[in-house]
Protein backbone atom coordinates (compact mmCIF):
# COMPACT_ATOMS: atom_id res chain seq x y z
CA UNK A 1 0.00 0.00 0.00
CA UNK A 2 1.32 3.28 -0.89
CA UNK A 3 -0.08 6.69 0.04
CA UNK A 4 0.92 9.55 -2.41
CA UNK A 5 1.04 12.53 0.37
CA UNK A 6 1.26 10.48 3.82
CA UNK A 7 2.15 14.44 5.16
CA UNK A 8 -1.43 15.30 4.57
CA UNK A 9 -2.59 12.27 5.77
CA UNK A 10 -0.83 12.45 9.25
CA UNK A 11 -1.61 16.37 9.29
CA UNK A 12 -5.57 15.63 9.26
CA UNK A 13 -5.41 12.34 11.37
CA UNK A 14 -3.74 14.08 13.79
CA UNK A 15 -6.17 17.03 13.72
CA UNK A 16 -9.07 15.07 13.44
CA UNK A 17 -7.31 12.85 16.93
CA UNK A 18 -6.76 16.06 19.33
CA UNK A 19 -9.70 16.93 21.14
CA UNK A 20 -10.11 13.33 22.22
CA UNK A 21 -6.52 13.25 22.84
CA UNK A 22 -6.62 16.89 24.91
CA UNK A 23 -9.73 15.11 26.91
CA UNK A 24 -7.26 11.65 27.94
CA UNK A 25 -4.67 14.24 28.64
CA UNK A 26 -6.78 16.17 30.81
CA UNK A 27 -8.22 13.44 32.80
CA UNK A 28 -4.62 12.03 33.38
CA UNK A 29 -3.67 15.30 34.85
CA UNK A 30 -6.41 15.40 37.05
CA UNK A 31 -5.41 11.93 38.57
CA UNK A 32 -1.25 11.92 38.39
CA UNK A 33 0.27 9.20 40.25
CA UNK A 34 4.00 8.37 41.30
CA UNK A 35 6.40 6.06 40.36
CA UNK A 36 5.05 3.00 39.81
CA UNK A 37 1.27 3.61 41.07
CA UNK A 38 0.38 4.13 37.75
CA UNK A 39 -2.52 1.79 37.41
CA UNK A 40 -5.08 4.08 36.59
CA UNK A 41 -3.31 6.07 33.83
CA UNK A 42 -1.95 2.25 32.72
CA UNK A 43 -5.76 1.19 33.04
CA UNK A 44 -6.61 4.09 30.31
CA UNK A 45 -3.95 3.37 28.04
CA UNK A 46 -4.93 -0.24 27.92
CA UNK A 47 -8.07 0.40 27.33
CA UNK A 48 -7.68 2.89 24.54
CA UNK A 49 -5.32 0.34 22.93
CA UNK A 50 -7.87 -2.41 23.18
CA UNK A 51 -10.51 -0.03 22.03
CA UNK A 52 -8.20 0.41 18.16
CA UNK A 53 -7.41 -3.65 18.44
CA UNK A 54 -4.25 -3.24 19.25
CA UNK A 55 -2.57 -6.14 20.64
CA UNK A 56 -1.25 -5.20 23.85
CA UNK A 57 0.84 -6.36 27.57
CA UNK A 58 0.42 -5.16 30.61
CA UNK A 59 2.16 -5.15 34.13
CA UNK A 60 5.26 -4.70 32.40
CA UNK A 61 8.13 -3.47 34.99
CA UNK A 62 5.24 -3.54 37.48
CA UNK A 63 2.72 -0.54 35.73
CA UNK A 64 4.02 -0.36 32.46
CA UNK A 65 1.80 -1.39 29.10
CA UNK A 66 3.39 -2.25 25.79
CA UNK A 67 1.53 -2.37 22.24
CA UNK A 68 2.33 -3.51 18.76
CA UNK A 69 1.87 -3.00 15.52
CA UNK A 70 2.74 -5.11 12.90
CA UNK A 71 4.02 -3.46 9.58
CA UNK A 72 2.85 -4.56 6.25
CA UNK A 73 6.70 -6.08 5.20
CA UNK A 74 9.14 -7.36 7.30
CA UNK A 75 11.74 -5.08 9.19
CA UNK A 76 13.33 -3.65 12.39
CA UNK A 77 11.59 -3.27 15.45
CA UNK A 78 11.70 0.29 16.55
CA UNK A 79 9.94 1.01 20.07
CA UNK A 80 8.34 4.52 20.93
CA UNK A 81 8.47 5.60 24.21
CA UNK A 82 6.12 7.71 26.54
CA UNK A 83 6.39 7.79 30.28
CA UNK A 84 3.41 7.83 32.66
CA UNK A 85 4.09 8.77 36.09
CA UNK A 86 3.91 12.10 37.84
CA UNK A 87 5.99 14.12 40.58
CA UNK A 88 5.04 14.54 44.27
CA UNK A 89 4.17 18.57 43.83
CA UNK A 90 1.00 20.59 44.97
CA UNK A 91 -0.03 21.81 41.92
CA UNK A 92 -0.68 25.49 41.84
CA UNK A 93 -2.59 26.48 38.27
CA UNK A 94 -5.89 26.75 39.21
CA UNK A 95 -7.16 24.77 35.90
CA UNK A 96 -10.47 23.13 35.80
CA UNK A 97 -8.83 20.13 35.47
CA UNK A 98 -5.90 20.33 38.00
CA UNK A 99 -4.70 17.79 39.66
CA UNK A 100 -7.46 16.64 42.55
CA UNK A 101 -4.49 13.76 44.34
CA UNK A 102 -3.04 16.05 47.00
CA UNK A 103 0.91 16.43 46.66
CA UNK A 104 1.14 14.88 43.40
CA UNK A 105 1.09 16.76 39.96
CA UNK A 106 2.02 15.90 36.46
CA UNK A 107 4.95 18.98 36.47
CA UNK A 108 6.87 17.40 33.98
CA UNK A 109 4.38 16.87 30.88
CA UNK A 110 3.93 12.88 31.37
CA UNK A 111 0.49 13.10 30.99
CA UNK A 112 0.77 15.06 27.50
CA UNK A 113 3.31 12.31 26.52
CA UNK A 114 1.06 9.39 27.12
CA UNK A 115 -1.65 10.77 25.04
CA UNK A 116 0.50 11.92 22.08
CA UNK A 117 2.08 8.38 22.51
CA UNK A 118 -1.83 7.15 22.15
CA UNK A 119 -2.22 9.33 19.08
CA UNK A 120 0.71 7.93 17.35
CA UNK A 121 -0.51 4.52 17.80
CA UNK A 122 -3.61 5.50 16.10
CA UNK A 123 -2.17 7.45 13.43
CA UNK A 124 0.75 4.45 12.71
CA UNK A 125 -2.66 1.96 12.48
CA UNK A 126 -3.38 3.08 9.83
CA UNK A 127 -0.12 3.46 8.35
CA UNK A 128 0.57 -0.06 9.20
CA UNK A 129 0.58 -1.49 5.51
CA UNK A 130 3.38 0.90 4.80
CA UNK A 131 6.15 0.15 7.57
CA UNK A 132 8.68 -2.01 7.12
CA UNK A 133 8.89 -3.50 10.66
CA UNK A 134 7.37 -3.56 13.83
CA UNK A 135 6.54 -0.71 16.08
CA UNK A 136 6.00 -1.54 19.62
CA UNK A 137 4.32 1.10 21.64
CA UNK A 138 6.03 1.55 25.30
CA UNK A 139 4.23 3.16 28.31
CA UNK A 140 7.21 3.13 30.93
CA UNK A 141 6.29 3.83 34.82
CA UNK A 142 8.76 5.88 36.79
CA UNK A 143 11.12 7.70 34.96
CA UNK A 144 11.31 10.44 37.76
CA UNK A 145 12.81 8.03 39.75
CA UNK A 146 15.20 6.88 36.93
CA UNK A 147 13.96 2.95 37.49
CA UNK A 148 11.66 2.23 35.42
CA UNK A 149 12.92 1.85 32.38
CA UNK A 150 15.40 -1.01 33.40
CA UNK A 151 11.97 -2.33 35.50
CA UNK A 152 10.73 -2.92 31.71
CA UNK A 153 13.70 -4.16 30.14
CA UNK A 154 14.35 -6.83 32.91
CA UNK A 155 10.58 -8.03 32.66
CA UNK A 156 11.15 -7.85 28.31
CA UNK A 157 9.72 -10.90 27.54
CA UNK A 158 9.74 -12.77 24.69
CA UNK A 159 7.68 -12.57 21.09
CA UNK A 160 6.06 -9.96 18.97
CA UNK A 161 5.34 -7.49 22.81
CA UNK A 162 8.95 -8.82 24.22
CA UNK A 163 11.64 -5.73 24.46
CA UNK A 164 14.44 -7.88 23.96
CA UNK A 165 14.06 -7.53 20.33
CA UNK A 166 14.74 -3.80 20.12
CA UNK A 167 16.67 -2.92 17.03
CA UNK A 168 15.65 1.32 17.37
CA UNK A 169 14.38 3.33 19.88
CA UNK A 170 12.68 6.76 19.37
CA UNK A 171 11.49 8.90 22.12
CA UNK A 172 10.08 12.75 23.05
CA UNK A 173 9.81 15.20 25.46
CA UNK A 174 7.87 18.62 25.85
CA UNK A 175 9.90 21.46 26.41
CA UNK A 176 8.34 24.35 27.82
CA UNK A 177 11.81 26.58 26.88
CA UNK A 178 10.92 26.04 23.00
CA UNK A 179 7.74 27.64 21.77
CA UNK A 180 4.71 25.43 20.58
CA UNK A 181 5.50 24.01 16.79
CA UNK A 182 9.20 24.42 17.21
CA UNK A 183 11.13 21.37 17.45
CA UNK A 184 14.71 20.42 19.14
CA UNK A 185 17.94 18.19 18.99
CA UNK A 186 21.41 17.62 20.38
CA UNK A 187 23.85 15.56 19.03
CA UNK A 188 25.67 12.72 20.82
CA UNK A 189 25.64 12.87 24.76
CA UNK A 190 22.27 14.79 25.71
CA UNK A 191 21.11 14.07 29.01
CA UNK A 192 23.44 13.26 31.98
CA UNK A 193 24.30 10.01 33.56
CA UNK A 194 22.88 10.39 37.43
CA UNK A 195 24.15 8.53 40.30
CA UNK A 196 23.02 9.39 44.22
CA UNK A 197 24.67 8.37 47.18
CA UNK A 198 23.90 8.52 50.96
CA UNK A 199 26.22 8.86 53.26
CA UNK A 200 25.96 8.34 57.48
CA UNK A 201 28.56 10.41 59.61
CA UNK A 202 28.52 8.54 62.94
CA UNK A 203 30.36 10.66 65.69
CA UNK A 204 29.85 10.32 69.52
CA UNK A 205 26.50 12.70 70.86
CA UNK A 206 26.98 14.51 74.27
CA UNK A 207 26.61 17.45 75.88
CA UNK A 208 26.84 20.52 73.87
CA UNK A 209 28.86 22.86 76.27
CA UNK A 210 31.40 19.83 76.06
CA UNK A 211 32.56 19.09 73.02
CA UNK A 212 35.47 17.17 73.72
CA UNK A 213 33.93 14.45 75.66
CA UNK A 214 31.86 14.21 72.21
CA UNK A 215 33.03 13.44 68.95
CA UNK A 216 30.65 15.76 66.11
CA UNK A 217 29.36 14.44 62.88
CA UNK A 218 27.84 17.46 62.12
CA UNK A 219 31.29 19.44 61.74
CA UNK A 220 32.49 16.26 60.17
CA UNK A 221 29.81 16.22 58.12
CA UNK A 222 30.15 19.53 57.23
CA UNK A 223 34.01 19.07 55.69
CA UNK A 224 32.32 16.63 53.37
CA UNK A 225 30.18 18.65 52.00
CA UNK A 226 33.13 21.43 51.52
CA UNK A 227 35.25 18.91 49.93
CA UNK A 228 32.73 17.32 47.94
CA UNK A 229 32.55 20.93 45.84
CA UNK A 230 36.06 20.54 45.01
CA UNK A 231 36.05 17.22 43.00
CA UNK A 232 34.43 18.62 39.99
CA UNK A 233 36.93 22.16 40.10
CA UNK A 234 39.95 19.76 40.84
CA UNK A 235 39.67 16.70 39.86
CA UNK A 236 37.69 16.68 36.98
CA UNK A 237 38.58 17.71 33.07
CA UNK A 238 37.18 21.22 32.77
CA UNK A 239 36.07 19.88 29.15
CA UNK A 240 33.66 17.26 30.88
CA UNK A 241 30.78 18.96 32.44
CA UNK A 242 29.82 17.34 36.31
CA UNK A 243 27.79 18.75 38.85
CA UNK A 244 28.38 17.00 42.87
CA UNK A 245 24.97 18.08 45.08
CA UNK A 246 24.24 17.59 48.15
CA UNK A 247 20.59 17.78 48.34
CA UNK A 248 20.15 16.62 51.68
CA UNK A 249 21.67 17.18 55.50
CA UNK A 250 20.19 15.82 58.42
CA UNK A 251 21.03 15.62 61.99
CA UNK A 252 20.21 16.70 65.56
CA UNK A 253 17.18 17.54 67.34
CA UNK A 254 18.04 20.80 69.59
CA UNK A 255 20.25 23.58 70.53
CA UNK A 256 22.22 22.09 73.02
CA UNK A 257 23.45 18.71 72.34
CA UNK A 258 25.90 17.00 69.34
CA UNK A 259 23.88 14.29 68.11
CA UNK A 260 25.45 10.82 67.58
CA UNK A 261 25.01 10.53 63.43
CA UNK A 262 24.08 12.67 60.75
CA UNK A 263 22.28 11.90 57.04
CA UNK A 264 23.79 12.91 53.77
CA UNK A 265 21.75 12.63 50.17
CA UNK A 266 24.04 13.79 47.31
CA UNK A 267 23.91 13.41 43.53
CA UNK A 268 26.54 13.32 40.49
CA UNK A 269 26.03 14.15 37.16
CA UNK A 270 28.02 13.47 34.37
CA UNK A 271 28.08 13.28 30.18
CA UNK A 272 31.37 11.08 30.60
CA UNK A 273 32.33 7.80 31.63
CA UNK A 274 35.53 8.91 32.91
CA UNK A 275 34.31 11.58 34.83
CA UNK A 276 31.94 9.57 36.19
CA UNK A 277 34.38 7.05 37.31
CA UNK A 278 36.51 9.80 38.94
CA UNK A 279 34.15 11.48 40.92
CA UNK A 280 32.51 8.39 42.29
CA UNK A 281 36.18 7.34 43.26
CA UNK A 282 36.79 11.02 44.93
CA UNK A 283 33.48 11.07 47.18
CA UNK A 284 34.83 7.33 48.04
CA UNK A 285 38.30 8.76 49.12
CA UNK A 286 37.11 11.86 50.88
CA UNK A 287 34.66 9.69 53.23
CA UNK A 288 37.52 7.22 54.12
CA UNK A 289 39.68 9.97 54.65
CA UNK A 290 37.00 11.87 56.88
CA UNK A 291 36.93 9.09 58.98
CA UNK A 292 40.37 9.01 59.77
CA UNK A 293 40.90 13.10 60.12
CA UNK A 294 37.68 13.47 62.10
CA UNK A 295 37.49 10.33 64.49
CA UNK A 296 34.14 9.46 63.03
CA UNK A 297 32.58 6.29 61.19
CA UNK A 298 31.24 6.77 57.50
CA UNK A 299 29.32 4.55 55.66
CA UNK A 300 28.74 5.97 52.04
CA UNK A 301 26.17 4.27 49.93
CA UNK A 302 27.03 4.78 46.22
CA UNK A 303 24.45 3.85 43.29
CA UNK A 304 24.95 4.17 39.76
CA UNK A 305 21.58 5.31 38.36
CA UNK A 306 21.25 5.75 34.66
CA UNK A 307 23.86 6.21 31.96
CA UNK A 308 24.22 9.38 29.95
CA UNK A 309 21.76 9.29 27.50
CA UNK A 310 23.26 9.09 23.96
CA UNK A 311 21.74 10.28 20.73
CA UNK A 312 22.84 8.23 17.82
CA UNK A 313 23.22 9.98 14.22
CA UNK A 314 21.85 6.79 12.96
CA UNK A 315 17.95 7.62 14.61
CA UNK A 316 18.24 11.15 14.92
CA UNK A 317 19.09 11.85 11.02
CA UNK A 318 16.43 9.85 9.42
CA UNK A 319 13.62 11.85 12.28
CA UNK A 320 14.99 15.12 12.10
CA UNK A 321 14.56 14.33 7.78
CA UNK A 322 11.15 13.21 8.49
CA UNK A 323 9.78 16.05 10.87
CA UNK A 324 10.96 18.57 8.33
CA UNK A 325 9.18 16.67 6.02
CA UNK A 326 5.95 16.82 7.53
CA UNK A 327 6.45 20.50 9.44
CA UNK A 328 9.28 22.32 7.00
CA UNK A 329 12.24 24.41 8.72
CA UNK A 330 11.17 24.28 12.58
CA UNK A 331 13.97 22.13 14.01
CA UNK A 332 16.58 23.89 15.99
CA UNK A 333 20.27 22.16 17.84
CA UNK A 334 20.43 22.47 21.07
CA UNK A 335 22.77 22.02 23.79
CA UNK A 336 23.14 19.19 26.66
CA UNK A 337 21.56 19.24 29.51
CA UNK A 338 22.95 18.05 33.08
CA UNK A 339 19.35 16.51 34.02
CA UNK A 340 18.87 13.03 33.69
CA UNK A 341 16.24 10.38 31.65
CA UNK A 342 16.29 6.86 32.35
CA UNK A 343 15.39 6.42 28.16
CA UNK A 344 19.29 6.24 28.35
CA UNK A 345 18.46 2.63 29.11
CA UNK A 346 17.16 2.10 25.88
CA UNK A 347 19.43 4.37 24.18
CA UNK A 348 22.43 1.61 25.84
CA UNK A 349 20.38 -1.41 24.33
CA UNK A 350 19.90 0.17 20.48
CA UNK A 351 20.64 3.32 18.34
CA UNK A 352 18.13 5.75 19.78
CA UNK A 353 17.05 9.26 19.38
CA UNK A 354 15.52 11.65 21.85
CA UNK A 355 13.16 14.33 20.52
CA UNK A 356 12.61 18.03 22.02
CA UNK A 357 8.77 18.95 21.48
CA UNK A 358 8.37 22.70 21.81
CA UNK A 359 5.60 22.87 24.36
CA UNK A 360 5.90 26.48 25.15
CA UNK A 361 2.71 28.63 25.57
CA UNK A 362 2.03 32.01 24.47
CA UNK A 363 2.93 34.54 26.90
CA UNK A 364 4.34 32.14 29.29
CA UNK A 365 7.56 31.39 30.86
CA UNK A 366 6.86 27.85 32.22
CA UNK A 367 9.61 25.39 33.29
CA UNK A 368 9.28 21.68 34.31
CA UNK A 369 8.94 20.58 37.71
CA UNK A 370 7.31 23.76 38.81
CA UNK A 371 3.88 23.90 40.52
CA UNK A 372 2.32 26.62 38.20
CA UNK A 373 3.77 24.43 34.99
CA UNK A 374 0.80 24.90 32.26
CA UNK A 375 2.23 23.99 28.59
CA UNK A 376 0.40 24.59 25.23
CA UNK A 377 -1.55 21.30 24.94
CA UNK A 378 -1.24 22.08 21.04
CA UNK A 379 2.13 19.98 21.24
CA UNK A 380 0.19 16.89 21.56
CA UNK A 381 -1.24 16.60 18.06
CA UNK A 382 2.69 18.05 16.87
CA UNK A 383 4.17 15.64 18.80
CA UNK A 384 1.78 13.03 16.76
CA UNK A 385 2.47 14.07 13.55
CA UNK A 386 6.20 14.22 14.22
CA UNK A 387 6.68 10.75 15.53
CA UNK A 388 4.26 9.16 13.04
CA UNK A 389 6.35 10.62 10.35
CA UNK A 390 9.51 9.65 12.29
CA UNK A 391 8.40 5.98 12.28
CA UNK A 392 7.46 6.13 8.64
CA UNK A 393 11.25 7.36 7.71
CA UNK A 394 12.68 4.82 10.16
CA UNK A 395 10.73 1.66 8.83
CA UNK A 396 10.58 2.89 5.16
Amino acid sequence: MRINDPARRIREDSARLAPALIEIRRDIHAHPELAFEETRTAGIVAAELARLGIAHRTGVGGTGVVGVIEGGRPGPTLAIRADMDALPIQEETGQAFASRNAGKMHACGHDIHTATLLGTAAVLLGLAPMLAGRVLLVFQPAEEVLEGAAAMLADAGEGPLGLGGIDLALGFHNHPDMPVGRFGYCRGACLAASDRFDLTVRGRSGHAAHPYAAVDPIVAASAFVGQAQTVVSREIRPVHPAVVTIGAFQGGTTHNIIPERVHLKGTVRTLHEAARDTAEAALRRLAEGLAVAMRVECSLDYRRMVPPLVNDDRVLEPVLAAVRAQFGEVVEAGEPSMGAEDFAEFAARAPAFQLRIGSGAAGRDDRLHNAFYQPDEACIPNGVQALSRAALELLA
